[in-house]
């Protein structure tokens, strides 16, 4: 089964997130970076032309034998659907239409989710504020795995299973850590996926319900773009808990690479965050960085140092507030 990782507790720090503070002193700097803070007007294209491309692909997949439809469900689908949950996040930053329009963002990341095969959208904006708001804020942001993750999968053998099985953790660990009531926009966000899923098998039969589903779980799981899970936030570096990648996987995952960039500013859309580091390279050419999605995969499963509890924590305001 191999080493224990190192590690037995989070990276505790008793600092605020050091994202606030840059941007105050970067807009401050350079003024020109709040034209950035504008919609992408490309982004419901891009989204409408991923929607369709796997609903060709479920057409074709009609024919396909079972080991073909796991295989391009894992080497077409899971891009094309992984890529889709990021243009998700993007909406979810009110990115499409800009803030004065919340609805119709709301119904393009319904619209988004639906080659995904399970409602995601209207859940994931819910949290991710929480995740800008209290980077690593101990029972506040869902995305620091829980305790007993950090304890269970703690070996190579574990931590491959851990990564492979992302997008239940993703979704369960917030029921976990902090639950919260289910929005009207969750509902029909449900709906309306139950909807299709049941006109796609109506249309077409199981193996394109199969081939969305699969292309989910295989591209969520242990896929070259997953990497980007670890990359951002897990703590490859003592004292940083962002990073960014620069690499060519930006072009389809909408520059959720430029991670830095993105959380000194979340309203700036994932097309211009390369101008951010272009306006103020200062601010981030020193940081460390990723070069390789892959190779982040590769380390985190056998670098003892790194495993679940590789996460800077904070106890945030209002969680003392709750206690």
């Amino acid at each position: 089964m191999g080493n224990r990782a190192g590690r037995t507790d989070f990276e505790w720090v008793y600092t605020d997130q050091p994202h606030t503070q840059r941007r105050k002193e970067m807009l401050a700097k350079y003024p020109a970076i709040k034209a950035l803070m504008r919609p992408d007007p490309r982004l419901k294209w891009a989204v409408l032309g991923l929607v369709l491309a796997q609903l060709l692909a479920c057409r074709l997949a009609q024919g396909l034998a079972w080991r073909w439809l796991l295989f391009w469900a894992y080497a077409f689908g899971g891009c094309v659907n992984h890529s889709l949950t990021l243009a998700i996040h993007d909406i979810s930053h009110n990115a499409a239409f800009g803030s004065g329009r919340a609805a119709h963002n709301r119904w393009l990341a319904v619209f988004a989710n639906l080659p995904v095969g399970v409602p995601y959208a209207a859940s994931f904006k819910k949290y991710h504020v929480d995740h800008h708001r209290y980077l690593g804020g101990h029972g506040l942001d869902v995305d620091v795995p829980t305790r007993l993750e950090g304890w269970l999968f703690c070996t190579p053998a574990r931590k491959l299973l851990w990564l492979a099985l992302q997008p239940f953790f993703y979704s369960l660990r917030p029921l976990c850590v902090h639950p919260k009531a289910v929005t009207r926009m969750e509902v029909l966000n449900a709906l309306v996926q139950l909807a299709a899923d049941a006109a796609i098998f109506a249309l077409w039969g199981l193996k394109p319900v199969a081939y969305l589903l699969a292309s989910s779980l295989l591209g969520l799981g242990l896929h070259p773009i997953s990497g980007h899970f670890v990359a951002e936030h897990y703590m490859f570096l003592k004292g940083h808990e962002t990073y960014s990648y620069y690499g060519p996987l930006n072009w389809i995952t909408f520059n959720v690479g430029y991670h830095v960039e993105h959380h000194d500013f979340p309203s700036i859309p994932g097309c211009n965050l390369p101008l951010v580091r272009k306006i103020a390279p200062e601010y981030y050419d020193h940081l460390p960085q990723h070069h390789s999605w892959v190779k982040v995969l590769w380390d985190f499963v056998f670098e003892d140092s790194l495993g679940p509890f590789a996460r800077v924590k904070r106890v945030c305001k209002l969680a003392e507030d709750r206690l």
